[in-house]
């Protein structure tokens, strides 16, 4: 706050350049690049910070079959704090071994398309980490075939088993936080679930319903409720289940920005966090020790998950041999305020 001084090298990743420019990562990632698509006066502002950060160039790949020192990280939804995390682990990663990194937004589609397989291949990179993609088993053959090495994170389903790929304990996750609303004393409680068909929401219920039934509490169909991780999601979600005949005394939220819509929905009926409804989320991004009160969530380790899929990678293309094909890191409950015994009936 205040200074207007550089941030050491070491410390400057594609993210700090964007938030200060306040452009998308993939706008820094093309005019490091040297893409053409960039306005002029976009492009001067994010020239002026990358040089004031001291930030290193990368080496521009010659246009010839031979690979370049270039790694590829294409993810969903990059102005996400969710997505900051992971991309800051590869970029500690691609720092450490001199190598630069192209960022390619495919806006929440559902499969990647060829002209991207093309322009990957063209510009020379050495492989790829796909966050939230969903790959088709035509474009996995496809990557096959040009003998490109990548790695899914957090795919939207589990991929075969010889595809390296990199979650998280999703399931332990959910368990964790039901057990611990159980330890309080609830006994009704909610679950707000991203979307139904991805993996990581199927493995959070299931750990949901796990706890429950591990306490010999029935699960309420009533009380289980899908949408998607962000803050509406969250919103509209709460709001049936607080609207309820019997509504919840807990409620679990698939993610951190789902919980602040059951913030906001518990503000709405004029009920208050703790006190009369306790909520825990999921993710443990940095801002939710400043929500109030501060959010007790399950911390997803999303840097490492980045850093691990790079070193993966790494290892793939420097033809080492991994020992599993899928790495899961495991998430732990970290208890903060927004969590507290039910009312009294």
């Amino acid at each position: 706050m205040g200074g207007t001084s550089a941030a050491p090298a070491s410390r400057c990743t594609l993210a700090t350049i964007a938030r200060e420019a306040n452009v998308s990562v993939p706008t820094v990632s093309k005019v490091l690049n040297g893409h053409s698509d960039v306005a002029p006066t976009t492009r001067a502002h994010v020239e002026r910070l990358l040089t004031l950060h001291g930030y290193q160039r990368p080496r521009v790949p010659r246009r010839t079959s031979r690979r370049g020192d270039l790694l590829d990280l294409v993810i969903n939804e990059l102005d996400s704090a969710w997505a900051l995390e992971i991309l800051t682990g590869v970029e500690e990663v691609a720092e450490e071994v001199n190598m630069s990194l192209v960022v390619s937004a495919v806006h929440n589609r559902a499969s990647l398309t060829r002209r991207w397989l093309d322009s990957l291949i063209s510009r020379g990179s050495q492989g790829a980490i796909l966050v939230l993609s969903e790959l088709a088993e035509e474009q996995r053959a496809e990557l096959a075939r040009r003998t490109l090495p990548f790695v899914v994170v957090d795919g939207v389903s589990l991929p075969p088993p010889e595809v390296p790929s990199i979650g998280a304990t999703n399931f332990g996750g959910g368990y964790a936080a039901t057990e611990h609303l159980l330890a309080l004393g609830h006994r009704r409680i909610g679950v707000i679930g991203g979307p139904e068909q991805m993996l990581c929401t199927r493995a959070r219920v299931a750990g949901y319903r796990a706890a429950l039934e591990a306490s010999g509490l029935p699960v309420c169909r009533e009380l289980v409720r899908y949408g998607d991780f962000h803050h509406a999601g969250g919103l509209a979600a709460a709001q049936r289940l607080l609207a309820l005949p019997e509504p919840p005394t807990a409620i679990f939220a698939g993610s951190d920005q789902q919980a602040t819509g059951v913030y906001e929905a518990v503000r709405q009926v004029g009920r208050s966090i703790p006190h009369d409804v306790s909520v825990v989320g999921f993710d443990d991004l940095n801002f939710a020790q400043w929500t109030a009160p501060p959010l007790t969530t399950v911390r997803q380790p999303l840097r490492e998950m980045g850093v691990t899929a790079a070193r993966t990678l790494l290892r793939i293309i420097g033809g080492q041999r991994l020992d599993t094909h899928r790495i899961e890191l495991a998430t732990t409950l970290v208890e903060r305020e927004s969590t507290a015994p039910p009312p009294p009936t």
